[in-house]
Order: C-alpha cells, then structure tokens, then sequence
C-alpha cells in the first residue's frame, strides 16, 4: 500500500475553507432571521441638501426653489458700462521687465492688471512709477498703449 498523497498542509487549506464556508452560511441565516434588508437600494441612497451637504433624509419640497434656465449666464459676463470709462487712465507699474520688454500697469480706478510692452511707451518707465495710459484691446486682453510718466 501506498502512501496517501494528502499532506498536513492540504487537510489544513481544506479545513480553513469549509470553516469560512460555514460561517458564511451562518451569518447569512443569522441576517435572513433578524430580518435585515442586505444591500437594499434604499439603504444605499444618498440625498444633497440645501447646503450641499449629504444626508440619509429625502430634501424637503417646500424650501425647493425655482430656477429659470435662461437667467443662467454662462461664461464671462459682457461689460456693457466699459463705454463710461474715461480712455485716458492713470495706474502703477507694477511690474516691468527691461530685458525683455514687458510688464503690467494696475489701473488706479478698475484695480485690474493691463499689459504694457516697452514699443507702446513714450518715456523709460520703472517699476512703482505713477503713469498715464490709453487702453486698447490686444490680442490676448487690454493692452496699455501711449504710455507716459505722470508728473
């Protein structure tokens, strides 16, 4: 007779597997009798309230509010009020580069950041100089132009 072929290890494998089977089993029987709904829909909904915030609870449908579609603007608003402004501004050179030719002028008035290249300068300007400017629209957004130290 010969040996048999089942090893210590293998009887082991084979005990841990029917182990973990049955306990599975177990707890299955265990929830099925207490009645516990497992991965039901309703437990695994979620709702966004008012404030953005996840809760278990269904929104209320009286503080829903109205949105028209149409009142939605997408994008960068126009600047309808843009004529209003005088063309001749006044700002600081917040930024300037002599090397290579180019810096930013913030508008005293707007408080908005205008790009300034030296060919659209009268006078040599420096950095934290009060100058005065007329804007135009540049490729890339306003551009200052005629650009002059303020005395």
């Amino acid at each position: 007779m010969g040996r048999s072929q089942e090893t210590f290890n293998k009887k082991e494998v084979r005990n841990k597997k029917e182990k973990k089977k049955k306990d599975k089993e177990a707890k299955r029987l265990a929830r099925k009798e207490s009645g516990e709904k497992s991965g039901s829909l309703d437990d695994m909904i979620a709702y966004v309230d008012e404030n953005g915030m996840i809760t278990d609870t269904p929104p209320d449908p009286t503080k829903k509010k109205k949105i028209i579609a149409e009142n939605i603007e997408l994008g960068v608003p126009k600047r309808e009020d843009e004529a209003d402004y005088d063309p001749i501004r006044k700002g600081v050179v917040t930024f300037f580069n002599d090397g290579k030719g180019f810096g930013f002028i913030k508008d005293s008035v707007t408080q908005e950041s205008v790009f300034v290249h030296i060919n659209n300068t009268t006078e040599e300007i420096k950095e934290n100089n009060m100058v005065v400017f007329e804007v135009e629209k540049g490729p890339k957004g306003l551009t200052a132009v005629n650009v002059k130290v303020d005395r």
